[in-house]
């Protein structure tokens, strides 16, 4: 058994799921397929969702009208114009159904962040499931909403991984027989025409990234780009040969080719460095993906959709040589807080603690932290929730600042020259630097 993700990008049109149908079709072995929603949907249904918790019910109808549509266009240029498939029907109306269903409180927004955004994975597994079938590759559609059992923690939900290892494995073989592949909407499509392919000798498997649920069957979601997190999961419990998540990039690069120039390819990295690039915010592997494929030694391979046969980068136990090129990162959409005690008491560990359990409560990130006698400064993700938390902190005698559109630079590996171009740039806050690395907190500058 192998594991593929697919992410947004790669699937973002009808060429891109003909693409994917023609990479799957090549691997002639089990597939387990993982699947991220279309292109921007998830964005799409963030601000759909803005919209409902603002109780502007009209505008977050419209705004996902607009989603639906790019959806129907995708399935048009699939299997023809006016074609429709029943199970992606049922799936507009539960969303449109949810946007009616009652006013909810600012409080919830995490629990309905849940339960709507995820629907951008049901919908583009649904509209994939049903187009390999069509094509010749008969496929199984596994809700992993029941496979994969979470904790509570809304919208950054941890996978159980050992009480959802029995539920994906039930998934996997129910029914299991040479007549057993089937899409839950394969046979309900109506007037589709689809290119045929050689039927695959494996076994194919088509999941959600992203999501899961709770125990209680309330649905979850594992934070954004969580559709890797999702794969790593599936590979550990599969005992899977490897991992491959295929992207819009070569391979590994060690910088984004989008903000930085020169980018070099990086053909293999250990799980370590992994670990380390994805907690400075590397947008090519998510946090929480790398520590189940090292407790299984599972290699991740990180390949171009756009050309199959090329070898892309892998992420393993060891590696021949080493990292010779700097490494730099981006992590946008940061806030730097700075807290003080009014009564300027040194803030030493037991203050410590309570600011970070509460931060932890409102489930802000934290990215960097430097302190000093009297000041705490704290790089985070930003959240809605930064105003509560001040709130709380000033309700204990703190005084809290902080700076909005900022971003957090890393450069692993730097060298003079970097330094002097990033850490002495305009707009620099703060800078924390090691013998190997160096982290600069700096405001965004205006587009032009």
């Amino acid at each position: 058994m192998k594991v593929y993700k697919f992410g947004g990008a790669s699937v973002r049109s009808a060429d891109g799921v003909r693409n994917l149908c023609d990479i799957v079709q090549s691997e002639p072995d089990d597939l387990f397929v993982i699947v991220s929603a279309m292109g921007k949907t998830t964005n799409a249904l963030e601000g759909v969702l803005e919209s409902f918790m603002a109780g502007q019910r009209e505008a977050a109808q419209a705004a996902f009208a607009v989603s639906e549509a790019y959806h129907r266009e995708i399935i048009a240029g699939l299997f023809g114009n006016g074609v429709t498939i029943p199970a992606v029907e049922s799936l507009f109306g539960e969303v449109k159904n949810l946007l009616d269903s009652c006013e909810p409180r600012s409080e919830e927004y995490e629990l309905w962040y849940d339960r709507l955004v995820g629907y951008g994975e049901l919908i583009s597994t649904t509209i994939i499931a049903t187009y390999l079938n069509h094509s010749g590759q008969p496929c199984r559609w596994i809700d992993m909403r029941r496979c994969f059992l979470t904790d509570t923690r809304h919208k950054d939900a941890n996978i159980d991984i050992a009480r959802s290892t029995p539920r994906l494995l039930e998934a996997i073989h129910k029914d299991e027989g040479p007549d057993s592949a089937f899409s839950p909407v394969g046979d309900r499509t109506t007037s589709c025409i689809a290119t045929p392919h050689t039927a695959r000798r494996g076994r194919l498997f088509i999941g959600q990234g992203f999501i899961g649920g709770t125990p209680e069957g309330e649905p979850t979601t594992l934070g954004r780009e969580g559709s890797d997190y999702s794969a790593a999961v599936a590979a550990y419990i599969l005992d899977a040969e490897s991992l491959s998540i295929w992207k819009d990039v070569e391979g590994i690069l060690n910088a984004d080719p989008k903000i930085f120039p020169d980018t070099r390819y990086i053909p293999e990295l250990t799980y370590l460095d992994a670990i380390e690039l994805a907690y400075s915010g590397a947008q090519i592997i998510h946090p929480k993906t790398i520590k189940p494929l090292q407790n299984k030694n599972i290699p991740l391979y990180v390949r171009p959709f756009g050309d199959k046969s090329r070898p892309g980068s892998v992420i393993k136990g060891e590696m021949k040589g080493r990292i010779d090129v700097p490494i730099l990162i981006l992590k946008h959409n940061q806030v730097l807080i700075s807290i003080r005690p009014n009564d300027f008491s040194f803030v030493l560990e037991d203050r410590f603690a309570g600011i970070f359990s509460l931060l932890e409560r409102y489930n802000v990130k934290i990215n960097l932290i430097q302190s000093s006698a009297v000041n705490l400064s704290l790089c985070v993700d930003r959240s809605r929730h930064l105003p509560e938390v001040a709130k709380e902190l000033h309700r204990q005698q703190y005084r809290v600042v902080y700076n909005d559109t900022m971003e957090l630079l890393t450069i692993r590996g730097y060298t003079p020259a970097l330094y002097t171009q990033y850490g002495n740039g305009p707009g620099v806050y703060l800078t924390q630097k090691t013998r190997k690395i160096v982290r600069i907190v700096r405001k965004v500058e205006p587009q032009p």
